[in-house]
């Protein structure tokens, strides 16, 4: 199991040039992928976006890519042309105003344009098995970090179910002694109605009948026990179970409301309250897995 919720970072240096590339990610129902290149490598992203989903299937992902060459690698450039057009610039104003003053080579070197960097074609796809490399250094450690968290996370949702699962045995207990509840007050109000009608009467126990249909919970309880087994079994795979866990709590949930409805005693519906307390803490959690 893991969190939706990591940082990964990995570099690679190659002929000079040294490659960067940094992920973050953070809860997302589906799978968001927001990719910052620089506008040399930009036709590398659907590569970029091919290698993330590979690894990850949920969450908003953010991958910012840069590189840089090594300082013997860059190329200055001279503009001659424009230096010189500076010098007589300063030495018309010096004329102009009847300023004197020394006009040195680093004042016309500090003009701006006059030293700059030489541009080097790039070739992106040259450079894909690097920033292949980096990439994939960045998401080793993100995934790292997401099945670190989805222990905990793992943990957690064990721990809140184990306290879901003793309020249904609680239910489960209860129950049958609802409708046994049920008889004996019916007994005890036609006793003292003081009517002459045998225990025995059809018409009692056919409202007795009626009532244990209506209040009659075990395929709830069965269902509901199904949805817990399959949850347990999510929490000890390795694939991204976010959306099965969502969706069996949406299932317990529906159990859960049924049986709350079909409720006629106060500890039933006691237990019912701290259940849906319980398991809406679980699916709150649940948001966080991938």
């Amino acid at each position: 199991m893991r969190s939706m919720t990591g940082y990964g970072r990995g570099e690679c240096a190659r002929e000079g040039l040294k490659f960067t590339v940094e992920l973050n990610s953070i809860n997302r129902k589906q799978s968001d992928i927001a990719v910052n290149l620089p506008k040399e490598l930009i036709e590398l992203e659907p590569r970029i976006r091919d290698e993330i989903n590979a690894h990850l299937s949920r969450g908003r992902i953010n991958a910012v890519v840069a590189y840089h060459r090594s300082a013997a690698e860059e190329r200055v450039e001279l503009d001659e042309a424009l230096a010189q057009a500076y010098l007589r610039a300063i030495q018309k104003l010096q004329r102009k105003t009847k300023l004197n003053g020394p006009v040195t080579l680093d004042t016309i070197l500090r003009a701006p344009g006059v030293l700059k960097l030489a541009e080097t074609a790039v070739d992106a796809d040259a450079l894909w098995p690097s920033v292949e490399t980096a990439l994939k250094k960045a998401l080793a450690q993100l995934v790292r970090m997401r099945e670190k968290e989805g222990k905990f996370l793992a943990n957690d949702l064990a721990d809140r179910l184990d306290i879901f699962v003793a309020g249904v045995e609680q239910v489960r207990k209860s129950a049958p002694e609802t409708v046994k509840r049920y008889r004996e007050q019916l007994h005890a109000r036609v006793k003292e109605a003081g009517l002459d009608v045998p225990l025995d009467d059809e018409r009692l126990l056919k409202e007795v009948v009626i009532f244990a249909d209506r209040c009659d919970i075990s395929e709830e309880l069965t269902r509901l026990g199904s949805h817990l087994n399959q949850f347990r079994d999510c929490l000890k795979s390795d694939e991204p179970v976010g959306r099965t866990l969502d969706f069996l709590a949406q299932e317990m949930n529906r159990e859960i409301n049924t049986i709350g409805s079909k409720a006629n005693a106060a500890e039933v519906s006691q237990e019912v309250v701290k259940m849906k307390a319980e398991l809406e803490k679980i699916r709150e959690q649940i948001q966080n897995i991938e």
